[in-house]
């Protein structure tokens, strides 16, 4: 578990850490909140090479996304930079970003 006591105070200088491989190639995050190694809570910032994809998975609690720079994509749209995406409890996607 990384950063899960709710009742602590957390500060993560994100510039300070290192990129960390995810399970697909070509995806990148720095992880802030976990609650186990690929499954539960999460909160990471995450970086997709141009034209990389993840895998379709669920989220069996549902998921945010808040698209800091370039394009995020998935089979529901194309999302620029400041979009705000929530997807219920349940979902299903199978992300990508063509231009990073």
């Amino acid at each position: 578990m990384l950063n899960m006591n709710f009742d602590q105070r957390v500060v993560i200088p994100t510039h300070e850490q290192e990129w960390e491989p995810s399970p697909m190639a070509g995806v990148e995050r720095k992880k802030l909140e976990r609650e186990s190694a690929e499954s539960g809570r999460a909160t990471s910032i995450v970086r997709y090479a141009p034209n990389s994809k993840f895998s379709a998975h669920q989220h069996p609690a549902g998921e945010e996304i808040f698209v800091l720079e370039g394009v995020f994509s998935d089979e529901s749209g194309d999302y620029p930079a400041g979009t705000y995406i929530r997807n219920p409890p349940g979902s299903e996607h199978a992300p990508f970003s063509r231009e990073g």
